[in-house]
């Protein structure tokens, strides 16, 4: 049986290979594609969604456009890396399809009503969008069957030392959805730095001759410049797709149950996952946290998945 699943995103080269695994594995239905103020403005993360849908033929799941900025702050992108578009390098054709009329918050709201509590949300972007459906209707918490995020850090940060970037950008909305009570899985940098795009993987992709893999060739070899320039890396890390990917085949992650809490107050440590990896709190485990990938099997089952591609 296929797991029904959301995505809310907000593309982002690492989002698009999100979509690309959530719409085309045979273990997931792929019920709506919501985006977020992120990577860069909402209007431009919603129409990277339009795009990479459109050049991927997935035309029947609908995209919907969310929250324009974190519930207090003002918002923040990420431009040195995704570029000015939020999905620089690759030429993508202009869309073949709108978004929905309807708002991203009251389509997951609707969703999730009217399930059998058997819809998990998969968050790549911050959570703006997931706290302001909590906070616009609660009576969705229950009804979700669990919540798969890539954010925070066990350890040190991406965008600050103490914070990854999803949950810097709306800590306050972090807060929410770790409070929820809703059952919670963390893929924090821990997990996601083992997925490296190697030469390997670049390998694959110059092989297969096809118009998805020709662009996710583009979009990491993009992707790998700017991580070069920003953090040293030799290849980069493709962050999103490792919470489809979790979703899809729980054993290529470890986990350990944990209490985590958001720092939304600290001058150096705003956005903060305080994880209390050893216990040492009286307050009860409310995350399952990933801290290691099989990064080979993580890489055959993306490169399976965009082989199934036309």
């Amino acid at each position: 049986m296929r797991l029904k699943a959301i995505l809310d995103c907000d593309p982002g080269h690492d989002d698009a290979l999100a979509i690309l695994l959530a719409a085309h594995h045979p273990a997931l239905e792929l019920l709506a594609i919501t985006t977020v103020s992120g990577n860069q403005s909402v209007e431009k993360t919603s129409l990277n969604a339009l795009k990479v849908c459109s050049l991927a033929h997935i035309f029947d799941v609908p995209v919907a456009k969310g929250m324009p900025q974190p519930l207090i702050r003002s918002a923040r992108y990420a431009a040195e890396i995704h570029g000015e578009s939020g999905l620089d390098g690759p030429a993508l054709p202009d869309p073949l399809f709108s978004l929905v009329p309807t708002h991203a918050v009251d389509l997951m709201i609707d969703l999730f009503l009217h399930s059998a509590d058997d819809i998990t949300l998969i968050a790549t972007g911050p959570l703006t969008n997931v706290a302001a459906a909590m906070r616009k209707e609660p009576a969705i918490i229950p009804r979700i069957a669990g919540i798969t995020l890539m954010g925070g850090a066990i350890g040190i940060g991406n965008t600050t030392p103490a914070s990854e970037f999803n949950i810097w950008v709306d800590p306050e909305a972090a807060a929410i959805v770790f409070e929820s009570g809703c059952p919670l899985t963390m893929i924090p940098l821990e997990v996601t730095h083992k997925a490296l795009a190697t030469p390997s993987v670049f390998q694959r992709l110059t092989t297969a001759h096809k118009t998805i893999t020709t662009f996710v060739y583009e979009l990491l070899t993009f992707f790998a410049d700017t991580y070069h320039t920003n953090f040293g890396f030799a290849a980069p890390p493709v962050h999103d797709p490792c919470a489809v990917a979790y979703l899809i085949d729980p054993t290529l992650v470890t986990t350990k149950l944990m209490h985590v809490d958001i720092e939304t107050t600290g001058t150096w440590t705003a956005g903060r996952t305080v994880c209390d990896l050893y216990g040492q709190s009286t307050l009860p485990s409310n995350v399952n946290v990933g801290y290691t990938l099989d990064s080979g099997r993580f890489w055959d089952l993306m490169l399976d998945t965009l082989m199934t591609y036309d």
